[in-house]
């Protein structure tokens, strides 16, 4: 447990018990709290094997029985094999026992409340396809609570990043703890972000396997979700894809070096439009803006410095504390070109070529461009200022043509 008092827990599903224990040992040694034992996903013929796993645990655990699991439900009497589970785990004082909200009813809870020692129970619900707002997630919450409910758990599914707003703004407010978790790759958030906003845990997988979890190593030695509170600034990466991005192991790492409390996170984004529309919080401050959004870009920013606005593309945005509004930035133009003259100054230097400080080594010659996204108008553009001639190969001759003309590029249509 974090300075913040977030819990990282690893989701295990294995179908044999010393499966269980090998897995749970690794978790350990990644860095996890607690782990989930989903027992649901294991093959056992008798509860007495469930009962050797707890007896046998190496981190403090929760145990749940999903009864709509696929291997749960090619069981024979899965919700009497459910029932015995979970009653098995209360009497054995498990850490964190979890129930669905939908077996609650089976159980006389007051009589299972009285018995156990020092178990919290945790009552889950996932909302299927359900996009519920603010005010019936927290109703539904309510309801959940009066079944008896320590913690409260809502697994819910993503089909777009602007999804989670509703469930970061409950986290805020949640007067009872609250664990979120989402399913798919866009809904990744939920887990990095979640300790900020007042989440109970955050899940982080083994393998890295599961959609939309980071992995055990990710929270702790990447985003150190440990030191995030409520004053922690976001930043992230605006792409589609964006799991290829090496920005969080840059950028999380400076933060903590100068003493920033920041964190940089992956952002799978379909409209960008919508995206802004929807986190318009002084809270996200700061973003890099990748394929293919660099361009539609442009139009989301309140204020467009000149360059950027002249290549017609933008890669940074920032959120002016003082009002919040965007303001957009390209700095792939002037980094891209002043790297490509570094290293031809390096080769000329290192063959004895004297050449004069003041002009480009690029000046005059050729420069070929393949592809004419954003970041190919920011270095047509870049090149050309330096003298060179550009030249420019992309597959769609009508982006190829308005990229060359905006940058007065040498144009060339190929026939397939």
């Amino acid at each position: 447990m974090g300075g913040n008092g977030v819990l990282v827990c690893a989701p295990l599903e294995c179908e044999t018990l010393e499966g269980m224990l090998s897995s749970m040992d690794k978790a350990k040694a990644h860095g996890a709290d607690l782990v989930e034992l989903r027992v649901d996903a294991m093959s056992f013929a008798r509860v007495s094997e469930v009962e050797e796993l707890i007896r046998r645990r190496t981190l403090p655990a929760i145990v749940s029985f999903r009864l709509n699991s696929t291997r749960a439900s090619r069981r024979q009497n899965d919700k009497t094999t459910c029932l015995q589970v979970l009653r098995l785990a209360l009497e054995l004082d498990v850490e964190f026992v979890e129930m669905e909200h939908e077996v609650v009813s089976h159980f006389d809870i007051d009589e299972l409340m009285d018995k156990r020692s020092s178990s919290k129970l945790i009552v889950s619900r996932y909302l299927n396809g359900e996009k519920p707002c603010k005010e019936k997630l927290g109703n539904l919450i309510a309801l959940m609570q009066s079944s008896g409910g320590d913690v409260i758990k809502l697994l819910v599914d993503v089909d777009y990043i602007t999804d989670l707003a509703p469930i970061f703004q409950l986290l805020t407010t949640c007067q009872v703890p609250l664990i979120a978790t989402t399913a798919g790759d866009r809904g990744l958030i939920s887990q990095l972000l979640g300790p900020k906003f007042g989440g109970f845990l955050a899940y982080g997988s083994l393998e890295g396997v599961i959609p939309g979890l980071p992995t055990l190593t990710s929270l702790r030695q990447v985003y150190k979700i440990e030191h995030m509170n409520a004053d922690t600034k976001v930043f992230g990466l605006i792409s589609n894809p964006v799991g290829h991005s090496k920005g969080p192991l840059l950028h999380n790492p400076t933060f903590r070096y100068v003493g920033f409390n920041g964190i940089y996170v992956p952002m799978l984004v379909d409209d960008i439009k919508e995206f802004f529309r929807v986190y318009t919080s002084q809270d996200f401050a700061g973003f890099s803006v990748g394929i293919p959004h660099k361009e539609a870009a442009v139009a989301c920013c309140d204020e467009v410095h000149p360059l950027a606005k002249s290549i017609g593309a933008v890669n940074t945005i920032v959120r002016r504390p003082t009002d919040g509004k965007l303001i957009g930035y390209n700095t792939d133009c002037e980094a891209s070109i002043t790297a490509i003259e570094d290293a031809l100054r390096e080769r000329h230097a290192a063959n004895g070529q004297a050449r004069a400080i003041d002009t480009s080594p690029i000046a005059g010659k050729a420069f070929v461009l393949v592809g004419a996204g954003g970041a190919g108008r920011a270095l047509a553009f870049g090149a050309k200022s330096r003298g060179a001639r550009v030249f420019v190969f992309n597959r769609n001759f009508e982006t190829d043509f308005t990229v060359g003309s905006s940058c007065k590029c040498e144009k060339r249509e190929q026939k397939p």
